[in-house]
C-alpha cells in the first residue's frame, strides 16, 4: 500500500484559467462574476473540475473554449495550488493555466452568458480565494516569457504594424521601449514577414504591415533561441 493512502480521503481536482487579451492599447484579463455560493457576486478566474476522461490540458482547453469559443491558442500550465483551506467548501487542488487570445476573435455572446468581463491588469478587482495569487504568478510568467521569446503574437491581428507590436510588448512588460532598439532586436530575430502593404490609418505615409513567420519561429525555438528585450 502507498504511504499515506486513505480510501476515505476525498480531493477534488480543478483547473483555473487566466485568460489574457490585448485591445491594441492595454493588456487585459478576462474575469467572471460568480453566480453561486460561496463568494456569490464576486469576481474570479474561470475554472472547472477535471472530468474522468480528461487530462489537465484537455480540461483547460475545454474551459477556454466554453467561455470564449476560441481554439488553438497559446496556453501554458502555470502552477498547482494545494493549500488545505484554499476552498472553504471542499478540499480542492487547482492547477492553473494561462492563455493568450486576441480579444477581437472571442465570442462576445458566450462571454456575456457567463457574466464575464475584460479588465485592464492595472484595474482588475479583488478576486476570490487564491485567484489574486494565480493572476500575479501568471502575469510574472507572461512577462518573463515575453522578454526572452516572442509568444505574444496571438494577441495581434494576422497583419500588424511594428508600432502595434511595440505597444503590445510595452503593455505586457509594463515599461516603455526605445523604438530604434526594439525594431533592431525584432528584425534580428528574423521571424517576421514584411508585406508590400501599408496601414494608412496612422499617417499619410502609412506603416508597413507584417506577419508572423511561424515556421521560422518554430525552427528557432527548436534550437533554444532566446533574445533578451
Amino acid at each position: 500500500m502507498l504511504s499515506g493512502y486513505n480510501p476515505d480521503d476525498k480531493v477534488f481536482l480543478a483547473v483555473d484559467c487566466i485568460i489574457f487579451g490585448f485591445d491594441n492599447e492595454d493588456l487585459k484579463v478576462l474575469l467572471i462574476k460568480r453566480d453561486f455560493e460561496p463568494e456569490k457576486g464576486k469576481w474570479s478566474l474561470i475554472g472547472g473540475f477535471l472530468k474522468g476522461n480528461e487530462t489537465l490540458d484537455d480540461a483547460a482547453s475545454r474551459i477556454l473554449f466554453n467561455l470564449t469559443g476560441v481554439h488553438n491558442v497559446y496556453m501554458e500550465q502555470l502552477y498547482s495550488f494545494s493549500e488545505v483551506d484554499r476552498d472553504p467548501v471542499e478540499r480542492t487542488i487547482s492547477t492553473s493555466y494561462y492563455a493568450i487570445i486576441n480579444i477581437e476573435n472571442h465570442n462576445e455572446e458566450l462571454i456575456e452568458n457567463y457574466n464575464a468581463k475584460w479588465f485592464s491588469l492595472s484595474k482588475s478587482p479583488h478576486l476570490i480565494f487564491d485567484h489574486n495569487e494565480m493572476l500575479a504568478k501568471a502575469t510574472r510568467r507572461l512577462r518573463r516569457r515575453t522578454s526572452i521569446s516572442p509568444i505574444g503574437f496571438e494577441l495581434l491581428p494576422e497583419k500588424f504594424t511594428m508600432r502595434q507590436l511595440q505597444k503590445l510588448y510595452e503593455a505586457i512588460l509594463d515599461k516603455k521601449l526605445d523604438k530604434r532598439n526594439f525594431i533592431n532586436k525584432i528584425n534580428s530575430m528574423n521571424i517576421l514577414i514584411k508585406l508590400n502593404e501599408k496601414d494608412m490609418t496612422s499617417s499619410t505615409k502609412g506603416s508597413y504591415l507584417y506577419m508572423f513567420d511561424q515556421t521560422m519561429y518554430d525552427e528557432k525555438q527548436a534550437n533554444d533561441f532566446y533574445l533578451k528585450l
